[in-house]
């Protein structure tokens, strides 16, 4: 009866049974895998959470000093939108230009994938049908 490795050995021979070498060699076997324990280990993250070292230099002053600069850059986020308010402009203008913005990207990327795939069909760059359409490298 033939091993494992060598009936794998002797499918992929291309001559007969009776043919074949009496000196066929079984193929090698894997190697271990190494320690088995290690599989059902639980998972250690290589990144530290701030919670996992409480000596790492932040104390109360530090959060606090924090606190005080968020509260601050919130106040002056604050006053700019008072100011752009008042000078006119509105919340539901932005986000018609934001919409807009967004058409005018989409319809473009669609121009842009059909420059590409005429540049392919012609065998040139898209650069070099530029000037065919009056566009500017800019656009």
């Amino acid at each position: 009866m033939q091993s494992g490795g060598e009936t794998a050995r002797a499918a992929l021979d291309p001559r007969g049974p009776g043919e074949r070498s009496a000196a066929l060699q079984p193929l090698p076997r894997r190697a271990p895998l190494g320690r088995q324990d290690r599989c059902h280990a639980g998972f250690r993250s290589p990144i530290q959470s701030p919670r996992s070292s409480p000596s790492d230099g932040i104390n109360k002053e530090t959060l606090q000093g924090e606190i005080k600069e968020l509260k601050e850059k919130d106040l002056a986020l604050d006053q700019e939108i008072a100011q752009l308010l008042a000078e006119g402009y509105s919340l539901d203008e932005l986000e018609k230009h934001i919409s807009l913005l967004h058409e005018y990207n989409d319809i473009k990327d669609a121009g842009q994938m059909l420059l590409g795939k005429l540049a392919v069909i012609r065998g040139l760059t898209t650069k070099d049908l530029y000037p065919e359409f009056d566009l500017e490298l800019s656009d």
